[in-house]
């Protein structure tokens, strides 16, 4: 876990993320940034929180998930959240694949498209 602490704006340029993202993280409390004055700072907890946050928005996860994924990670989760978690990565991974199959059908199609475009050049 990271041990340094960042400002805002080191935060958002190390995740690549807007302020407003950021801002609106914290208000929906994944993240509680240390203030002094006006000012946030990111912990180390807050870093590897957005390092999950940021995994689990790749991985096409809403936000509520998301959260429940950070209780796990904490180890403050139930038994009952951790299995609803697994029910729902499970869901997650089948909708990715069917993505994949989408992408890759549809990659095929216009490969195919190209290549009797190019032939007919010839």
């Amino acid at each position: 876990m990271p041990t340094s602490r960042l400002s805002f704006k080191e935060m958002c340029a190390r995740y690549d993320v807007t302020p407003r993202t950021l801002r609106y993280y914290e208000y929906i409390e994944l993240l509680s940034p240390d203030r002094e004055g006006r000012a946030r700072f990111y912990n180390g907890r807050d870093q590897a929180r957005m390092t999950l946050i940021m995994r689990g928005r790749r991985f096409g996860f809403a936000l509520e998930d998301i959260r429940q994924w950070l209780l796990i990670y904490e180890k403050e989760g139930t038994a009952a959240q951790m299995q609803a978690w697994v029910e729902l990565a499970d869901r997650q991974m089948k909708e990715l694949a069917e993505q994949r199959r989408q992408l890759d059908e549809t990659m095929g199609e216009l490969q195919r498209l190209r290549d009797e475009t190019a032939a007919s050049l010839g």
